[in-house]
């Protein structure tokens, strides 16, 4: 027996979960791998599209699986919730010297020419990261692990925020827990979307003015965290 035909005897006998997880698994590692130039925002679309978004995308349309691209009224209620509930955190992140020394991520100004191009192409890229870690891994298998499914992706996206502020890879794994419960609870992609996309934006904007809350202030708040700040 060949090699290509024992594989296509074991992917034959998986189930949709198990086929989900390895793929994502192997999509954790090829994005790992497929380094991409720091500083261009474009090649980062590339690669988190192709691997984000379209290879996800490709095997839920061959299982006949949602991985949450809907919009109804409870996903609507939920967007507006995880918004409202995001957006200090955002606001008072965007006081703090390690955030405002790293964003924006991508070299932009508050000119509209320069910022819109640079928002569209960062919501793009979280189109495409909720795809694969909420999507995938979290709605793509609510069926067969109920709840369990928000729980399975933190670790993977905390590896991922590996770099970052200190501050902002403390709490990715929370994160992640809070945006994929919303997104399980209305069984849509929208309310992480949003509180994502939206968060990056107002942040990068908000880093390329003077601090809505003094610094100093939130330091001061803040002394207790177990990290730089």
């Amino acid at each position: 027996m060949s090699a290509h035909t024992r594989i296509r005897d074991v992917a034959v006998g998986t189930s949709w979960l198990q086929r989900s997880l390895i793929v994502g698994l192997v999509l954790s590692a090829l994005w790992s791998t497929w380094t991409v130039p720091p500083t261009d925002l474009t090649a980062r679309v590339v690669r988190d599209v192709v691997l984000f978004l379209v290879v996800p995308g490709a095997l839920a349309v061959t299982h006949g699986r949602d991985l949450g691209f809907h919009v109804d009224r409870r996903a609507l209620r939920d967007t507006l919730v995880l918004a409202a509930f995001v957006v200090p955190f955002y606001l008072v992140g965007s006081s703090l010297p390690s955030i405002r020394a790293y964003y924006p991520m991508w070299e932009t100004t508050t000119a509209l020419t320069a910022f819109l191009p640079h928002t569209i192409q960062q919501l793009i890229v979280v189109i495409a990261a909720e795809t694969y870690y909420r999507g995938l891994l979290c709605v793509g298998v609510s069926e067969e692990l109920g709840f369990k499914s928000v729980f399975i992706s933190p670790v993977v996206y905390a590896l991922h925020h590996v770099g970052k502020p200190p501050i902002e890879l403390l709490l990715s794994s929370p994160t992640d827990v809070l945006f994929g419960a919303f997104d399980y609870h209305s069984q849509s992609l929208l309310p992480s979307v949003v509180a994502h996309g939206l968060g990056l934006t107002l942040l990068d904007w908000l880093v390329l003015h003077d601090p809505v809350v003094p610094p100093e202030r939130v330091l001061a708040a803040l002394r207790w965290l177990p990290v730089p700040l």
